[in-house]
């Protein structure tokens, strides 16, 4: 038998691609209610066609992370539509300029930090709320190898990652009373657009990023989805304030 949510009530933010459409797609086949947050509204609706054809339940709510009234806004559209969060994945994200620490602009780490961090405390900020005044339930914040390591050339992302990871532990110790899970994914390279831009596709940054998988290839989207979908299931009721690596060995370099 495999993991579910059946019945639950999930949100995924950055949900129409990449790790996060992934993420949806074996939500839904779990079981589960999802809504999908993101700033792309024709692969939101394809995706919410998808489902809806294969039998499920879906809805599709353009959201800014980075702004309190529209991370709001979703989940009330959430709460009108199914009236509680069982599950959350926040998991929208934005990568660094490849650029030393020195060269880097002001502009660049604003953004980085606008969506990575000020993103996943605010949808946590709400998450926390419904899930405490319905007694329970799991968030899953992405962070990354970045968020346990250096990484050259992308030091605000990294700090970031950090920051997520911090942001997960604190909350998991608050709210563990509570019956509030609250985990994080950290990724290696996976393969999707956002980790092609990272590697810069190919050549030689890309050989280089490959050489450090002990597996020898990038990750799939699917396999970090179902960390995820593990972590917000039941099967993970004793697990709190952790930071899974989903990574090919990274870090166990």
């Amino acid at each position: 038998m495999g993991v579910s949510l059946q019945d639950k009530v999930a949100v995924v933010t950055g949900g129409a691609s990449g790790i996060g459409r992934a993420t949806v797609l074996a939500m839904s086949g779990a079981g589960a209610r999802v809504a999908i947050a993101d700033v792309t509204p024709a692969a939101g609706a394809q995706l919410v066609e998808q489902i809806t054809g294969q039998g499920g339940e879906a809805m599709y709510v353009d959201t800014d992370v980075t702004r309190a009234s529209a991370v709001d806004a979703l989940f009330d559209a959430v709460l009108a539509r199914w009236g509680r969060i069982d599950c959350a994945f926040n998991n929208a994200g934005v990568s660094d300029e490849p650029l030393f620490t020195i060269d880097a602009s002001e502009e660049n780490f604003d953004r980085v930090s606008a969506v990575n961090l000020k993103g996943v405390w605010l949808c946590m900020r709400r998450e926390l709320k419904e899930m405490v005044r319905t007694g329970g339930g799991s968030i899953v914040n992405t962070a990354s190898v970045a968020g346990l390591v250096g990484w050259r050339g992308a030091a605000a992302y990294s700090a970031t990652k950090h920051g997520v990871i911090g942001l997960t532990k604190s909350a998991a110790l608050e709210y563990a009373r509570n019956g509030v899970r609250v985990n994080a994914v950290c990724p290696g390279v996976i393969d999707t657009p956002m980790g092609a831009s990272a590697t810069q596709s190919v050549g030689k940054v890309h050989d280089m990023m490959l050489a450090k998988h002990p597996q020898g290839r990038f990750g799939e989207p699917e396999e970090v989805a179902r960390a995820v979908l593990w972590l917000c299931s039941e099967d993970a009721s004793f697990t709190t304030g952790h930071a899974l690596t989903v990574d090919g060995g990274y870090v166990a370099r």
